[in-house]
Parts: structure tokens; sequence; C-alpha cells
């Protein structure tokens, strides 16, 4: 086995032992990026240099037995973070050339437990879209059939750890861009909490949802990676002053008694025959480890995704509002006049689909459309938050689909966005109520594309989420299949 190949668990005991340097992990990474990356385009900026400079610190901290729980691991930041002195674009050419004077909170805390910070990953722009197509630089490939999507928003993220360009990634979720591409890529993706993890530094698309959370080779690997960055951070005002559970504990194995709640899923239209029998074979380990099933109804998320693309585009126009060109942005020249500045600097930096959520925000908080649309889509909302509340006393864990089928060709959805939109609907509704999610493999289609099962707990139980895929996880071989690159 290739050093690019191991879990972070697997190297970081091989890095404790010093059977191994962090310089030869990340040469081995760097290498492995350089074999691949042609046929993925993950990476939007690969820093090899400050990476092996921070492998070299990483060995001393090794020799010296300073080390932390991340201390030598390659890891990848979705473009969307923050990080001083390199570059930070969101896939938008408004941000092409911005290099951020400070690091967001969760690369301040994966500096500080050691980590080595391998590049930024492509991503839809902003964040915004489903397949990592409305990036403004390039597509990125699924590992799995280089024809297809990889999911988005953070399709690069999941790419790389799906094809050993990292040993795990941080990416964000606005409406399932963790859980989604991890499921199209084999991959395990976790969406904290709203609230467990800093959003400080993470360049907003719709601050009532957006949330950053690890991808990662094994659930265990993603444990890892969320203790070191979540906590309290006094700079993001939405940060939650809740203790951190040791996550690494919480992974018993034990399954004994767990009540697991089964939406039904089955009635959503298109949902994909390969999907629906490795979900309910899924579910049927789960009951062989000792969990049983209970009813539970969740009426409301019908609506999720109608909701969600009122509440998410209103909080995008207000966020994007500031790249004018003035305050924040390239400005595209040549004008005189300040209107048509303005005009063509958003018209030329920002791309189709923001552009298209820009437009349905404002009007949805227009004079005149605001209670008919955004207010009223607030008051669905929280049904839908008393929804889960209702289901969660019944249940430990609500268990679903990740995304209603395996990953499409590219192109295929890109002159159909309410099509591309509907690529989320099982993950929309933990974002519009803020629980915590889990992706893990769970199966594979008649193609051999992965499939993923979606976990999904009540508000700061991050660690019951962790157990339940562990044990899956442990009874099966799914995540340690890798894709024929």
């Amino acid at each position: 086995m290739q050093p690019f190949q191991l879990t972070i668990e697997a190297a970081a005991n091989l890095l404790a032992r010093r059977e191994l340097s962090a310089e030869e992990l990340t040469r081995s990474v760097l290498e492995r990026v350089d074999a691949v990356e042609p046929r993925v385009e993950a990476y939007l900026t690969v820093d090899a240099p400050g990476a092996l400079a921070q492998a070299r610190e990483a060995d001393r901290r090794l020799a010296a037995g300073d080390a932390g729980p991340l201390t030598g691991i390659p890891l990848s930041l979705k473009d969307v973070l923050c990080t001083r002195g390199l570059r930070t674009t969101c896939g938008s050419r408004i941000l092409e050339n911005f290099v951020p004077p400070y690091d967001a909170t969760v690369v301040e805390r994966l500096r500080r437990a050691g980590a080595v910070l391998v590049g930024k990953t492509n991503m839809d722009e902003f964040a915004m879209g489903s397949s990592t197509e409305n990036s403004a630089f390039k597509p990125t490939r699924n590992p799995w059939d280089t024809r297809r999507i990889p999911g988005g928003s953070s399709g690069g993220a999941a790419a790389a750890v799906a094809a050993d360009m990292c040993l795990g990634a941080l990416g964000s979720d606005t409406g399932g861009s963790i859980r989604q591409p991890a499921s199209h890529c084999g991959v395990v993706g976790l969406k904290p909490t709203y609230g467990r993890v800093s959003r400080f530094g993470l360049v907003a698309f719709a601050s009532s949802l957006d949330q950053i959370g690890p991808l990662g080779k094994s659930v265990a690997d993603c444990a890892r990676i969320l203790a070191a960055i979540a906590g309290h951070d006094p700079r993001d005002a939405t940060s939650v002053p809740e203790t951190v559970p040791d996550y690494q504990a919480a992974l018993t194995g034990d399954l004994h008694g767990l009540r697991i709640g089964i939406p039904d899923f089955a009635a959503i239209g298109g949902l994909d025959p390969a999907v629906a029998r490795s979900v309910a074979a899924a579910i049927g380990t789960l009951e062989s480890l000792g969990a049983r099933q209970v009813p539970v109804s969740l009426p409301h998320t019908a609506y999720a995704v109608a909701t969600y693309y009122i509440i998410a585009p209103s909080e995008a126009c207000s966020n994007l509002a500031r790249y004018d060109g003035v305050r924040f942005g390239a400005r595209a020249g040549g004008q005189t006049d300040l209107l048509e500045m303005y005009r063509a600097t958003r018209s030329k930096g920002f791309g189709e689909e923001v552009q298209r959520r820009i437009l349905l925000g404002t009007y949805a908080l227009s004079a005149g459309y605001y209670d008919a649309y955004y207010r009223k889509a607030s008051q669905v909302r929280t049904l839908i938050v008393e929804d889960f509340k209702r289901a969660f006393a019944a249940c430990d864990v609500l268990v679903s689909p990740v995304a209603p089928t395996p990953a499409f060709p590219i192109g295929a959805k890109a002159d159909d966005p309410l099509t591309m939109y509907l690529s989320d609907i099982f993950t929309i509704p933990a974002n519009l109520a803020g629980i915590p999610g889990l992706a893990v493999p769970c199966g594979f289609a008649d193609d051999g594309l992965p499939v993923g099962l979606q976990i999904q707990a009540r508000h700061f139980n991050e660690e019951t989420l962790l157990r339940v895929g562990h044990a899956f996880e442990q009874a099966t071989d799914f995540h340690q299949h890798k894709p024929p690159l």
C-alpha cells in the first residue's frame, strides 16, 4: 500500500511510531496529485512548497513528542475557507485573485492540530450548486467515472478524498454540499449541527444554513477531524458554547436498543431503484447489529426544497451584495457611470447560477412579496423543525438515502435547474432544521457507482451519528472500495 492510500487513523499510527515521516507521506500525496489531477481536476490551488514546509515542521513536532491528533496528516480545504497568504476564490471570477489576510477559525485549528494543508479544492461558485459544474474555472470529475459529476458544491473535496489526493478534507454544507458529493464519490461526509463548528472565515452563501464539516475515507477519520475543528468561537455569533464530546470514544460498535426512524423515502418521485435497494439493505444491516425500526412522520419535509429555495437565495442576495468592485471583488473596467460599473462588474464576475439565485432572493425580499414568500418560507421552516423534534422523541436516528440517484453525467442537468435542485431533496431538511447529518457508503449501482446512506440525529448529537456510521462501516466493506483511476 502506498502512503497516499492510508486512512488518517492508519497514517497517524505510523507517524507516531516513526515508521513513516510526515514529509514522506506528504510527498506521496503530492505525487498522487500530479498523477491523477489532470483526470479528476479536484484542486484549484495546490501549495506544494507550503505543504512540504508544514510536513517538516510536523516531523519536528513528532520527534519532540509534541504531536497533535492530526500532526503530519495531509488535508485539503474547500476554496470557500479563508487561508492567510493563499488565494481563496470561492470558484468565482469575482474573487479570482483574492488572497485573505487571515485564516478561518477551522484552518487555525487544523494548523494547531498539526495538519498539513495540501491546497484548495474546486467547488460550485459560492457553493451554489449540486454538481461542481458551476465553478467558474472547470468542472471536477467523479473518480469512479470521469464522465460524471462528483456532486456539489464540495465536489472537489469529495473527489480529492476518493482519489487519494489527500487523506481528508473540509467542505461546507448549506443544503447537502458535504453529504451529497460524499455519497456520489463513495466517501464519508459529516454536516455537524449548526453552531457546532465556527463559521468565522467561511465566505457566506446563506448564513442561517451554512456549516463546515469533514470528509474522510472512514467514519473514524471524520471523527478525528471534527474533534479538531469543533467548539465555541467568540468571533462567530452563531457558534454555540457546547462541550465537545470525545468522538473517538463514541465509536463503540454497539447499536443494541438503538431506535431508527425510517421516513417514507420510497414515496419520493425519481428515486433510483439501486438507491432504494442499497438503503433497504443498509437498514437490514443496522437491524442485524441490534437496532430496531420505529414509525416516524415528517409531513412538512415535502415542502423543504421549495422553502430552501426561498430562504437560501434571499440570504445569498444579501451576502453577495458586498461584491460590487468597490469594497470587494474584481472590478470591470471601462465604465464612467457608477451603476454601469456595478452592472458590468457583477455580470462579468458572477456566473449564471449565482446570478439566478441573487435574482430569486431579491424578488422574494422585495416590497409586496416578502410576506408571500420569505415570511411564509420561514414559517414552514419552523414546522419542519417541529417535525424533527417530534420524530426524535420517538427515535435516536433517522435513516434515508443521501441522494435520489447515483452520480449523473456531466451536462445532463445543466439546462434544467429545477431538476438539479431536486438532487438535494433528502439533504436540505437537515440544514433547515440545523441538525447533524452523516453520509456513509452503503452500496453500488449496477454500473458500479457508489450509493450513500444518510443518518441524522438530534441537535449536538454527532457522537450518535458517528457511532451508528462506524458500526455500519465495520459490518460492511463499501468504504474500502476504490475508484478505478
